[in-house]
């Protein structure tokens, strides 16, 4: 990977080829993180979902919501005050998040700064969103890079309230199982205003904080009936009064079973609603024989059991096979792959279970269950499914996973680390042209392979389960999303172990290795690489043995033992040419070249730093050969060779750039300008240290001050 100034791309080197315009790259960051707000240019964020059709008979509720929201506009933007929160809380099926969205789009007009929201998952499938998580999030959306977004919680929650510092933001926290999980989340700013929903009081917000706690109730019988009207037809509603209303009780009068219930009633337009209502109670009958205990489904089982009977076996085979799904939301590809159906076909499937209002569609092609659902659908799956047939169906979902991602790597890291995959079986798979795509894929269904991994995991899938960390290795770096690409590791780690499989385990402790590199954690890193060394040569793994050496060498120059980091890349390097492995050759050839220049030694870092070049150049590795040239255009400058060194920085420029390697495009821009003052060239000069200037800016790094008064100075 990128490295701040000083330092090389990380063990394997890995980077980004071809149009990657969404690149994000990592680095140690020099000097102290800047907070004063978001980087010009950005649109304020606008988070908020969709708004719930059809939503009815909340007008108390809004007003309460009004009246809070009045509160904080009466207290005066300057005022020191605490923001005034909002936890909503009620049953499941209630319509706490159809309230709070409804709500906050009505009144994010009085937001100019925009608006963040986020799903904690508190009571989903899978674990719950971490605050670390979810304010790394709002950090990218409010402009912070993510190179330069903090590893600890507390540093990313610190960095958050400064940028809200005197803004006006709406922050919507969704589904918060516990007060510990959102509080880090609370902006301190008095203009700002956060909405919490859950399931439990959370009485800690009202103690410590003074939130204001809104408890839904269910719907009055009056709306439970509107909403019956919206969807069935208020013609039907009148004319049968008293069914309706019977209709509404048998739904418990929650928004959640009266939309499914009357989706299933408008689609039986001959039927009275009398006759619907008898239907119903007949259902009720029936499961109350079988129930043994009260749950969470109590309320509305009945009225999905009556909804899901009423589908054809194939929209009963794909409802119940979702909710074997580990996580929030997914596509149409891994629908597919777990139905074992073509995409076509489910997509047909899934758009008909969102209009009998089973399943949500919050965005074109992604799809969620409703908690009470998906709950349902594994009922459903575990009494109808034999269990050979639910295994199969998770194993090819997992396998979609894990194929699905190694597509990507291969878009964004061609020449990293490869291993054997599991049998494809006819997985329909997406294709990625660019890593701008593949990157995409991977931001979007990221808590999709955090649960994938986990799920693999808890159901004994070890192949997948450390494989799958292995192939998506690189999108958590590139990503920096530091805590969870350790954790993905150490569950390959296991699972590879479990599995007695010696390559696996081997490739999970070179990532570990990596991630604490990354981290600064030198001994936890040698511990790894040096486990890593041990299998690696014993399995005849070149490519682990060479990366693997190359990384203990950049460790060893980074606590100034320069003889043994050189003896070590040395090493690697003769692994590295009697294998054929042509990248790692460069990689270890630009190690040396920037050793010798850190030296003194500049014609030997210009022969290396060419070698290098040479070999990037005819892979073809466009990132690779621009990055050499930070170490070439210095030592050229100093041997009097500024012309050339001109070139090659100009188009390191250029690269970076079209990359949106904002760090190394900051780092080319600057040695650059060295190269323009060298050269007399003031007014390049001024120009190159101003970019860099505004980029290191954008990285809220304090250097943007020193290259500001160096461009003055040439005014």
């Amino acid at each position: 990977m990128a490295e701040a100034p000083g330092r090389e791309p990380g063990p394997t080197g890995n980077q980004y080829r071809g149009e990657a315009r969404t690149a994000v790259q990592v680095n140690t960051l020099n000097g102290d993180i800047r907070v004063d707000g978001t980087p010009p240019g950005l649109p304020a964020p606008r988070q908020l979902p969709l708004d719930v059709p059809g939503f009815v008979n909340r007008e108390d509720d809004q007003r309460e919501l009004d009246e809070l929201l009045q509160a904080v506009d009466s207290s005066g933007r300057e005022a020191v005050s605490a923001v005034v929160v909002s936890a909503i809380a009620g049953a499941p099926g209630v319509g706490k998040t159809a309230l709070a969205i409804h709500w906050a789009r009505r009144r994010r007009d009085r937001f100019p700064d925009g608006d963040l929201y986020v799903d904690m998952r508190g009571y989903g499938p899978g674990l719950p969103l971490t605050a670390a998580d979810a304010l790394g999030g709002f950090l990218r959306a409010l402009g912070v890079p993510a190179e330069a977004i903090p590893e600890d919680v507390g540093q990313r929650a610190a960095l958050y309230r400064s940028i809200l510092d005197g803004r006006s933001l709406l922050v919507v926290i969704d589904n918060a199982a516990s007060t510990a999980a959102v509080r880090p989340l609370l902006p301190a700013s008095s203009g700002c205003f956060a909405m919490i929903t859950s399931r439990s009081r959370l009485a800690g917000l009202v103690t410590r904080e003074g939130a204001t706690r809104v408890t839904l109730d269910i719907l009055t019988p009056e709306g439970a009936v509107e909403l019956l009207g919206q969807v069935i037809g208020p013609n039907r509603v009148e004319a049968e009064p008293e069914a309706a209303l019977r209709m509404a009780d048998l739904c418990g009068y929650l928004p959640l079973a009266l939309r499914v219930v009357a989706e299933h009633a408008a689609s039986r337009p001959a039927l009275s609603l009398t006759g619907l209502v008898e239907e119903l109670t007949d259902e009720r009958h029936r499961l109350d024989a079988l129930a043994e205990r009260e749950d969470e489904l109590s309320d509305v089982r009945t009225v999905f059991s009556w909804s899901y009977q009423a589908l054809d076996s194939d929209l009963k085979q794909t409802f119940r096979l979702l909710g074997l799904h580990p996580g929030p939301e997914f596509g149409i590809g891994a629908a597919a792959a777990l139905t074992a159906t073509d995409e076509r076909t489910t997509a047909r499937r899934l758009r008909e279970l969102t209009s009998a209002h089973l399943l949500q569609e919050p965005k074109d092609g992604r799809f969620r269950l409703h908690d009470l659902l998906r709950a349902y659908a594994l009922e459903c799956t575990k009494a109808e499914d034999p269990q050979h047939a639910r295994t199969r169906a998770v194993r090819q979902l997992l396998s979609w996973y894990l194929h699905t991602t190694d597509r990507g790597r291969k878009a964004i890291l061609p020449h990293s680390h490869e291993v054997s995959l599991v049998p494809a079986e006819k997985l329909s798979l997406p294709r990625f042209p660019d890593a701008t795509q593949a990157m995409g894929w991977f931001e979007q269904e990221r808590q999709n392979l955090l649960a994938a991994i986990r799920q693999a995991f808890e159901l004994g899938q070890y192949d997948i389960a450390w494989k799958l960390p292995v192939v998506a290795d690189g999108f958590f770096e590139l990503g920096s999303h530091w805590t969870e690409w350790k954790k993905v590791h150490q569950l390959g780690l296991e699972a590879a172990q479990a599995l007695g499989d010696a390559l696996g385990e081997a490739s999970n402790l070179f990532c570990l290795g990596d991630a604490a590199w990354r981290g600064g954690r030198h001994e936890e890193a040698i511990e790894n690489y040096n486990r890593t060394l041990d299998i690696a040569r014993g399995l005849g793994d070149t490519w682990l043995e060479g990366f693997t050496l190359r990384g203990l060498g950049l460790i060893r120059e980074e606590q100034g033992d320069f003889d043994a980091a050189n003896a070590l890349v040395l090493n690697a390097l003769d692994v590295f040419r009697d294998a054929g492995w042509r990248r790692g050759e460069g990689m270890a050839l630009l190690s040396l070249s920037r050793s010798a220049l850190a030296a003194g030694d500049i014609e030997p870092a210009i022969t290396l730093g060419e070698q290098a070049t040479e070999i990037f150049e005819a892979l073809p590795d466009e990132w690779s050969t621009a990055w050499t040239a930070l170490s070439l255009g210095p030592a050229l400058r100093q041997l009097g060779r500024a012309a050339e060194a001109e070139v090659r920085l100009s188009q390191a420029v250029e690269t970076f750039a079209r990359f949106t390697d904002r760090q190394s495009e900051a780092m080319a821009w600057e040695a650059l300008a060295e190269v323009f003052e060298e050269m007399r060239n003031r007014t390049d000069a001024r120009r190159s240290w101003t970019r860099a200037a505004q980029l290191y800016e954008l990285l809220r790094n304090d250097k943007a001050t020193e290259l500001n008064e160096r461009a003055a100075r040439l005014a």
